[in-house]
């Protein structure tokens, strides 16, 4: 696809994947409207001034609505999307992921959109039946969020189904990188690390398919242009795995912190909610013509600078859901 001038909406823009994909559809020359959650202090998150934003909620209709016309292409990623956080509220998250979802599709089909790209998680495949996961792997609830992302692509999918509109659901695996709130466990590590000198974990045990931030933008932005996606499911992995044991050596050795580690009952899921393996199958998106770029341990290092950069966005002495 020619980016060139593109009229895009990006929901969920002002945060850590949705601003990194603002800022390379810019680069790319395309016409981009950040969607954001109003809040009273006009925060526009990690977005650019010259960035044109669009304030609103994805649980009203009519915002949506106004957000999409005359927008050609819209990413979807605004979504509410903290696991713990799910534990307790349910319904919101049933909400902002499931109906915010249906009013952008309904939005997009009523703005005849040319492609729609709906943000998936791999959550929704709970604990690995077989490796490395590949599309067809049965779903598995094992939190409301990931109840919500599996109803939120079901109503994507059946919008090109019975409608036409033209979807695709992309799925990242444990998108990292500068930006990412220290909610996520590579910047919680991180941040404990330049400033504790004892390191809360969770389950050490547990494995990870960590991609990069730029890959994981790479891949949406191919995908949107590729007719050959269109109602399709596509994960965006990068078919290895580390156990977060072997993520916290890693990131020892790369910060030079301490390994002094103490497991805390709040960092762990419970038996039934914790996912223990996650492992991509990507030959889909290779064969869509999308690889991962980024080593692990590049990544690691650009978001270890980022981090020291910018201690005023991260607190390692409090953990965040």
């Amino acid at each position: 696809m020619n980016w060139q001038n593109e009229r895009v909406l990006v929901t969920g823009a002002g945060g850590f994947i949705g601003s990194h994909l603002v800022d390379r559809l810019v680069q790319l020359g395309a016409s981009v409207t950040g969607f954001l959650r109003y809040n009273s202090r006009g925060s526009r998150g990690f977005l650019a001034d010259d960035v044109r934003v669009e304030f609103g909620d994805l649980c009203d209709l009519s915002s949506v609505r106004r957000a999409v016309v005359a927008q050609g292409v819209i990413f979807h990623l605004g979504a509410s999307i903290s696991v713990p956080y799910s534990f307790e509220h349910a319904d919101e998250t049933m909400r902002v992921n499931l109906f915010g979802t249906c009013h952008v599709l309904n939005a997009a089909r009523r703005a005849g959109c040319k492609a729609v790209v709906v943000t998936s998680s791999s959550e929704v495949y709970g604990s690995a039946q077989y490796v490395p996961i590949d599309e067809k792997h049965p779903k598995q609830p094992q939190s409301p969020y990931a109840a919500s992302k599996i109803a939120a692509d079901a109503l994507a999918l059946s919008y090109h189904a019975v409608h036409g509109l033209p979807v695709t659901v992309v799925r990242p695996f444990n998108t990292y990188g500068p930006r990412q709130s220290d909610r996520a466990i590579i910047p919680a590590l991180i941040g404990q690390m330049l400033h504790r000198d004892c390191v809360e974990v969770g389950n050490l045990a547990t494995t990870r398919d960590f991609t990069y931030v730029s890959d994981t933008v790479e891949g949406m932005i191919h995908l949107a242009g590729c007719p050959e996606a269109v109602g399709q499911e596509v994960n965006l992995g990068t078919g290895s795995e580390v156990t977060i044991g072997e993520l916290v050596n890693m990131l020892a050795v790369l910060t030079g912190g301490n390994l002094r580690l103490e497991s805390t009952a709040e960092r762990r899921r419970s038996p039934g909610a914790e996912v223990r393996r996650l492992l991509s199958d990507n030959s889909k998106a290779r064969g869509l013509g999308w690889s991962p770029k980024v080593e692990l341990i590049d990544g690691l290092r650009r978001t270890i600078e980022f981090v020291r950069a910018h201690p005023e966005l991260y607190d390692p002495m409090r953990y965040r859901i």
